[in-house]
Parts: structure tokens; C-alpha cells; sequence
């Protein structure tokens, strides 16, 4: 009896556990099976079907053996659909709970490209740091560069540099932006060391402008928007005033270079701000031999004339704009103007020797040049002194936040004037109006009117064709960048003045204060010397030194395509004056 019972467990027990061994094998098949679904699921790019097998596949199991590799698919799948954070807080997931697992660097890869993807160069590079594997070198060189391939902007990639030094990927693309759009003798300096260090090719990070050539006659081409054929044969003011203005004055210097000698052929070209018109005059022959450009002036017309600038490698000059974008990718191009770059930050150098409070305050309009002018102010502060409270950006609907933040009194005297604001007096130093817009400065300077403290506002000169109120501009001392500054009693300009009336029989300008023909006349003037003395490629002589004006005060081009000198003005007992270095 106790043996048949013996017999009947022992057989039982056999029988249970070649059950359980069934199970376990048909659990196994299973989850292969299911695994092996989802992966067909994702190989043949169904990243929707293929995450959600996936799914059932992640949470932990004894018997599963494939939850690790489900977790990371589901990662992938996820980020191919463009559920980036859900693929991070996986494969973050993977990394918390499967410490060991052999296929780490590939999960720390994947980050790296998420990061990337982010914008978070740091993390990213930090993320690419943490693999160990040889094997992934390429893939790493690979992420990194598809990675740093949008970052252009020149500040984060020196940061990037300076962490990691040694990186030739990050190296390279900081010479490719430095070679395009870096300004300054540190950038240049910097370039060439990087292009030591990691044994780049010289000609395609440095390149100059071939040797100078020298003429008895130099061609100059203008390509100005004349719009003849919509031109009134009457003395009225046209619509394109300033246009005519600028190229006549331009016609006035040609005259007054050839009587010194200057042989320049100055040759005329109407865009009519068409771009088929534009390259039809482009196709002249003449254009192809012609030694310095002058123009477009606006958007629509820019590409076309910049690649045939770049193409044939002749000069280009815009005389009129502040946008570095419009020369940004042309070695031969080249502002006039300071840009807004140089403005922004040449305005917190100045402000930064100019105040003994060091507070300050940003304020902007909606547009992309105030924006450009706004942190490029920023980026100036930085480096100074300067400390920077509050940066503000306004449109003309909530420009009267102005007076709430400026001028929104918390105390009155006994004849209910304003004594005190929730801004205290004398608390802040200054305010950068990074904005022409005159609903917002205007309320700036009413603001700063009614606190009646010391607040220096620093703006444009473009201010003064905009406002008759001089007298508040006066009494507050506001103080404006002015590239375009020609003292009164410049005798040189007077002169120009004299010959303009008797030229034309009218006077230069009918805006207060920007004069389109001295403008043109001091570029010709400018441009004319510089072929006389230097020939063709007479950016040879840029970085040896500033270069004396003649109706301004003159131009710095060291390292640079746009002049970098910026003199500051205010009104002293009501005329116009420049702030001497020594003032600041």
C-alpha cells in the first residue's frame, strides 16, 4: 500500500514538473515570439504598431528575458515618431535599472542624439564622454557631427571648445563659423590657432582676397532701385528721395576725387527692386570687369548679387544697412554701417565707462533687428561691468507696460506729484532702448521725465528723423549711437553743403537729421582714396589700422567686414555733440 503510494507521488512529481518545464518552455516561445514580431514590426518601419508590442514586453520578468532589449526598441520606436522625451525617460529607464547590461554605450549614444536634438550641446557631449566601447568611435564622430552641424552661433561653440579642448569635431566646426562670420583680431587669432591644432586646411578656413591690382581708372557699379520709369519730371520730393540723394552725392565726390587726381568711372544701374532685372544686369559683360559694387539695398534683391559678388570675387559694398546677414556668407562683402552685432555690444562697452551706477535695463520691440541689437547689447554686459535687471520686449499693443514698470509712483508730495515709484529713484543706472519704434522710446523718455532722476537712456540716432521733442532728448541727456555723426562745424561738410546747393540749387535733406547725400558723398569719398591708394582688393589694408574720415569721423574695419567704429552722441545746451572717450 505505502509503496503504491510511493509509485503515485513520485509519479505525480514527475508529471508536475515536466509540466512546469512545458510551461516555462511555452512562456519562453512566447515572449520570443512576441519579441520577435515587434522587431519585424520596427525593421519594417512601423514604429506605432511596433512600440506597442514592444510594451507588453518592458516590465521585468524572471522567465523574460528580453526586457531589456524591448525597453531600448521601445526608446527607438518612440523617437522615430517624434516622442523624443517619452525615448529619453526610457532609455534613462534602462540605464537606472539595468546597471550591467552590455549594450549601455548604445543607450548613452541614443541620449546623445536626443540632447542634441534638444539643444543641449553640453549634455550631449558629457553623454557621448560616458562611452566605453572602442567600437563606437565612429558612431560617436558620426552623432557628433550631425549634432554640432546646426549650431552656428560662435559664443556656444567657443564654450564647447574651451570644455573640451582636444575635440577635433568641435574644433572644426568652431574654424567653419570663425571663417564665415567671426569678426575681430581674437577671432582671427583663434581661427588660425585651431586650424594649427587640428591640422585643417588652411585654404578653405583663411582665405584671402588675391593681390591687389592698380589702375588708372577704377570702375564702381551702383545698383540703386533709381525706378525711373516712375519718375516725375517735377522738383517735387520723390518717393525715393533718399535714393537719388544718396547716388547724388556719390556723383559729387566722384568730382571732387578727380580734381585730386582719382579717375573713377561711375556707372549706374537701375534694380527697379526686380530680381529678373537684376540678373539681366548681372549678364552685362561690363559687370564682369567692373572693380567695386555698391548695393542692393534691399532683401529681395540681395542673394543674386552677393553670389555674383562671391562668384567673381569683386568688392561689394552696402552703404546703408546695419543687417550683417545680407554680406554674412560673401567673403567680399562688406557694411558700411556698423552692423547691429557691433552696436549692441559697443553700446555696453560704452555705457560700462560712461555710468557710475552699473544697473541697467533692456528694452526691445517685437522686431529681429531689435532682437539681434537687444542681445548683442547682452552679450556686450557680459563682459563688463554692467548688471542687468530685466530685459523687456514690447509690441505697440503693450508698450504702455512702460510707464507701469518706469513710472508707476508709490508716493506724492504735498502738490500730488509723483516723489517715489515702485522702481525707487536713483536705482537704476541706465536703460538700453534696443528699438526705433517711437510708441516705445517715447514712452521710455516720458517715463524717465516724470521720475526726474538720473537715468541714462541710450538709443539711436535714427530717433532724431522720428521726433520734433529735441528738448526732452536735451534736458535728459539720452545718449544715441551715431555712426552717421557729422559735427556742424565740420568745415569739410559745410564745403560739401555749399556745392551741393550750387550743384542742385536746393538744400541736401528735407529729414532732420540723416543726410542721404552725405552719406553717399563720404562713402564715394571713402571707397574713391581707398582704390587710389590700395588698388582693387584694398581690404589688404583693413587690419593695420582705423582709416581717417572725411565728412565723419571714420571707419574701422580691422578684422571685420563692417565698420566698427560707433561714436555716441547726446545734445549739449541744444546742439549735437560727440561724447569724447574721455567722458566715458
Amino acid at each position: 500500500m505505502i509503496r503504491n503510494l510511493l509509485i503515485v507521488f513520485v509519479t505525480s512529481t514527475l508529471v508536475n514538473c515536466q509540466l512546469s518545464r512545458v510551461n516555462l518552455v511555452a512562456a519562453q516561445t512566447n515572449y520570443q515570439q512576441q519579441y520577435a514580431n515587434a522587431k519585424s514590426l520596427f525593421k519594417e518601419g512601423k514604429y506605432n504598431l511596433a512600440m506597442e508590442s514592444f510594451k507588453s514586453l518592458v516590465a521585468y520578468d524572471k522567465e523574460n528575458p528580453f526586457s531589456e532589449y524591448a525597453s531600448f526598441y521601445y526608446a527607438l520606436s518612440a523617437y522615430h515618431q517624434g516622442y523624443k522625451s517619452v525615448a529619453k525617460d526610457m532609455l534613462l529607464q534602462i540605464r537606472q535599472l539595468y546597471p550591467n547590461w552590455d549594450q549601455l554605450d548604445e543607450v548613452n549614444l541614443w541620449l546623445a542624439r536626443i540632447h542634441f536634438d534638444n539643444k543641449e550641446y553640453f549634455q550631449a557631449m558629457n553623454q557621448l564622454g560616458a562611452l566605453k566601447s572602442q567600437k563606437f568611435l565612429k558612431d560617436i564622430q558620426s552623432v557628433k557631427k550631425a549634432g554640432l552641424a546646426p549650431l552656428t552661433d560662435i559664443g556656444t561653440l567657443t564654450r564647447l571648445h574651451e570644455e573640451y579642448p582636444k575635440d577635433a569635431v568641435v574644433g572644426e566646426r568652431l574654424a567653419s563659423e570663425l571663417s564665415k562670420n567671426g569678426t575681430g583680431k581674437e577671432s582671427q587669432e583663434l581661427l588660425e590657432k585651431l586650424v594649427s591644432t587640428f591640422k585643417l586646411k588652411k585654404a578653405e578656413y583663411i582665405t584671402g582676397p588675391p593681390p591687389s591690382v592698380y589702375k588708372d581708372v577704377y570702375s564702381v557699379s551702383v545698383l540703386f532701385p533709381f525706378q525711373v520709369n516712375t519718375l516725375e519730371p517735377t522738383l517735387s520730393r520723390k518717393r525715393n528721395q533718399n535714393i537719388l540723394d544718396l547716388y547724388e552725392g556719390m556723383k559729387l565726390a566722384v568730382d571732387t576725387l578727380r580734381k585730386m587726381g582719382v579717375n573713377i568711372s561711375l556707372r549706374a544701374y537701375d534694380t527697379d527692386r526686380n530680381p529678373e532685372k537684376i540678373k539681366s544686369i548681372l549678364d552685362l559683360k561690363e559687370l564682369m570687369h567692373t572693380d567695386l559694387v555698391v548695393g542692393p539695398l534691399f532683401q529681395e534683391e540681395n542673394d543674386i548679387v552677393q553670389e555674383f559678388s562671391r562668384k567673381n570675387k569683386i568688392n561689394l559694398f552696402n552703404p546703408l544697412t546695419n543687417n550683417f546677414d545680407l554680406v554674412r556668407d560673401n567673403p567680399y562683402g562688406f557694411l558700411y554701417q556698423p552692423s547691429l552685432e557691433a552696436l549692441g555690444e559697443q553700446s555696453a562697452i560704452f555705457l560700462d565707462g560712461y555710468l557710475t551706477n552699473k544697473t541697467c535695463m533692456i528694452f526691445m520691440g517685437d522686431t529681429k533687428r531689435d532682437s539681434v541689437l537687444a542681445m548683442n547689447f547682452l552679450k556686450g554686459a557680459k563682459e563688463t561691468n554692467l548688471n542687468i535687471t530685466q530685459i523687456e520686449r514690447f509690441t505697440k499693443e503693450s508698450s504702455r507696460k512702460i510707464l507701469e514698470i518706469l513710472a508707476t509712483p508709490t508716493e506724492f508730495d504735498e502738490f500730488k506729484y509723483p516723489k517715489q515709484f515702485t522702481l525707487p529713484k536713483d536705482s537704476l543706472g541706465a536703460i538700453f532702448v534696443a528699438s526705433d519704434d517711437p510708441l516705445i522710446y517715447t514712452k521710455v523718455v516720458s517715463s524717465v521725465t516724470t521720475r526726474g532722476d538720473k537715468v541714462v537712456i541710450l538709443g539711436s540716432e535714427n530717433w532724431l528723423d522720428q521726433t520734433t521733442d529735441y528738448e526732452k532728448l536735451n534736458s535728459l541727456g539720452v545718449v544715441m549711437f551715431a555712426s552717421n555723426f557729422t559735427p556742424p562745424n565740420n568745415a569739410l561738410y559745410n564745403a560739401f553743403l555749399q556745392k551741393f546747393i550750387r550743384t542742385h540749387g536746393r538744400t541736401t535733406s528735407t529729414l532732420p537729421y540723416t543726410d542721404y547725400a552725405k552719406i553717399g558723398y563720404d562713402f564715394m569719398f571713402f571707397a574713391g582714396t581707398m582704390l587710389k591708394k590700395h588698388g582693387v582688393y584694398f581690404q589688404h589694408e583693413f587690419n593695420k589700422a582705423e582709416i581717417q574720415g572725411y565728412l565723419t569721423e571714420g571707419y574701422d574695419f580691422q578684422y571685420s567686414r563692417d565698420n566698427q567704429h560707433v561714436p555716441f552722441i547726446r545734445f549739449n545746451a541744444g546742439e549735437l555733440i560727440r561724447i569724447p572717450p574721455s567722458n566715458r
